[in-house]
C-alpha cells in the first residue's frame, strides 16, 4: 500500500510538474526581454524547485569515461564483467596500452546498500582511479528484479563479496564504503578461515556500523526502539503492478530518503533555499553544483525485505558479529582468524549515522593482525558523506587511503 500510495502522488503531481517545467522553460527564455528582471527569474525559480521536489529521480550515469594517470588524460571503459540478478560487479577498465605497464593494486569497492545507488561512490571511484584497477559492486534496484529472480538477504551480500573477490583473483584489496563494513569483514573473516588464496591483501572499512553499542546515534536508537515485528509491519511492502519486481516485497528507498531528509531538515530546506537565491541571481555555477548533488543524493532504490530485516537484526538490535554470535548459513563469523590482511578504518568526527569508534571497533575483533598491519584515521570536521566524497575526501582521506593500499600491495608495514 504505501508503494502504492507514493505512485498515486507522483501522478497527481504529473500535471502540474509539466506546467512548471513548461513555465520554468518560457520565463528562462534569453530571446524574451523580461527574463532578466527579478520578479520573472524569481517565478522561474519557483517552478524549478516544484518540479524538482516532485519528480521521480532515476539512477544517475557514472560519468567517469577518462582519468589522468602520470599527467596524461587516460580513456576509462565501463564493462560488467559479472552480472547476477541483484548486482552486477562493474569494471572500470583503464586504457590498456597505459595500465598494463603498471604494478596498480586491484580494488574492489563494496557500495552500501542503504537507499542509495552505488553512483554515490562516484568520487569515491575518480578518486582512486589513477592508481588502482577499481571494480564496484553495482546493486540493483530490488524493485526492478522479478520474483523468479529469488530472493536476496545479508547472507547474499556475503557470498556476494566472496564471489566477486574470487572473480577479481588474488591480491586484490577490497574497499567498504559504510553499511558494507559488516558484510565485508564477515566475508574477509570467512576467506581467512578457510585459507582462500582469493582472500585480499587489505580491507579498508570506512564509517561502517562494525559495532553500534559504541556512541549509539539517532539511526541506532531507532532500531533498538521498535522490535524487528514492527519494522516488517510498518516499513515493508510489495512492490505494485507495473514494475519488473512486481509483488517483490521490499523496504522502498523512498522511506530511506524520507528519513535521511528528515535527519537533517534544516540543512536541507537551507540547501533548496540557496538554490532559489542563487537562480535569482542568476549564478548558474552555485544552482547547478546543487543539481548535481541532489540529482544523487534523490535517487534512491528499494531493498529487498528480507535484506533490510536481517541487517536490522543482525547489525543494529543483536550487535552479533562484536559478540562473536554472527552465524552465515552455518559458519561462524570470526574476525580474529585474519591474520594476514591489512585493515585499515576510516571515521569521521562529525558522523551522525556510524559514530567514532563504531568503525574502529574493527581493530579489537581483528586480533590476529599485527599491529604494524593496521591502521586508523578519524577525520576532524567530516560528517558520514565527507568520508568517501567531497574534498576534504580528495584532498584529506583518499591520499592516506592510496598510500594504506600501495603499502599492503607492497607487502609493507602500513602503520
Amino acid at each position: 500500500m504505501l508503494y502504492s500510495m507514493y505512485d498515486w502522488q507522483l501522478a497527481a503531481f504529473a500535471p502540474m510538474r509539466t506546467m512548471a517545467v513548461a513555465g520554468r522553460n518560457f520565463l528562462t527564455n534569453p530571446d524574451l526581454p523580461f527574463t532578466e528582471s527579478r520578479f520573472f527569474r524569481g517565478v522561474a525559480a519557483g517552478c524549478e524547485l516544484f518540479e524538482r521536489v516532485t519528480r521521480r529521480y532515476e539512477k544517475p550515469a557514472w560519468g567517469l569515461d577518462r582519468t589522468r594517470i602520470g599527467g596524461a588524460d587516460v580513456a576509462v571503459t565501463e564493462e560488467i564483467v559479472e552480472a547476477r540478478p541483484h548486482c552486477n560487479l562493474l569494471h572500470f577498465r583503464r586504457d590498456p596500452a597505459v595500465s598494463e605497464k603498471r604494478d596498480d593494486p586491484k580494488v574492489l569497492i563494496v557500495a552500501p546498500m542503504s537507499g542509495h545507488h552505488a553512483t554515490l561512490l562516484r568520487g569515491t571511484v575518480a578518486a582512486l582511479l589513477p592508481d588502482h584497477d577499481v571494480h564496484v559492486t553495482d546493486w540493483i534496484d530490488a524493485g526492478r528484479v522479478p520474483v523468479s529472480k529469488g530472493r536476496f538477504d545479508l547472507d547474499d551480500y556475503v557470498d556476494h563479496v566472496i564471489a566477486f573477490l574470487h572473480r577479481i583473483g588474488p591480491g586484490a584489496h577490497v574497499v567498504a564504503v559504510c553499511q558494507p563494513s559488516v558484510p565485508v569483514l564477515g566475508a574477509v573473516s570467512l576467506m581467512a578461515a578457510a585459507g582462500d588464496p582469493c582472500r585480499p591483501a587489505s580491507v579498508t572499512l570506512m564509517g561502517g556500523p562494525v559495532d553500534t553499542r559504541i556512541a549509539p546515534t539517532k539511526v541506532n536508537d531507532f532500531a533498538k526502539r521498535h522490535s524487528l515485528g514492527w519494522f516488517e509491519r510498518s516499513v515493508i511492502t510489495r512492490v505494485p503492478f507495473g514494475y519488473e519486481g512486481f509483488n517483490r516485497r521490499v523496504y522502498p528507498g523512498f522511506l530511506q530518503l524520507t528519513g535521511f531528509m528528515s535527519m537533517n531538515f534544516d540543512r536541507h530546506f537551507g540547501a533548496h533555499l540557496k538554490l532559489f537565491e542563487h537562480l535569482i541571481r542568476g549564478d548558474g555555477d552555485s544552482a547547478e553544483a546543487h543539481r548535481k548533488f541532489y540529482d544523487e543524493y534523490m535517487s534512491v532504490m528499494d531493498m529487498t525485505a528480507e535484506f533490510y530485516l536481517q541487517t536490522v537484526d543482525v547489525v543494529f538490535q543483536r550487535h552479533a558479529l562484536p559478540r562473536g554470535e554472527w552465524v552465515s548459513r552455518g559458519r561462524r563469523i570470526e574476525p580474529a582468524a585474519i591474520a594476514d590482511t591489512a585493515l585499515l578504518t576510516v571515521e569521521g568526527e562529525l558522523d551522525d549515522i556510524s559514530a567514532v569508534g563504531q568503525t574502529r571497533a574493527a581493530h579489537d575483533l581483528c586480533s590476529g593482525i599485527p599491529h604494524d598491519r593496521r591502521r586508523h584515521i578519524l577525520q576532524p570536521d567530516v560528517g558520514h558523506y565527507g568520508i568517501f566524497n567531497g574534498r576534504r575526501w580528495r584532498e584529506l582521506i583518499a591520499p592516506q587511503v592510496r598510500a594504506f593500499i600501495r603499502a599492503a600491495h607492497e607487502g609493507r608495514a602500513v602503520a
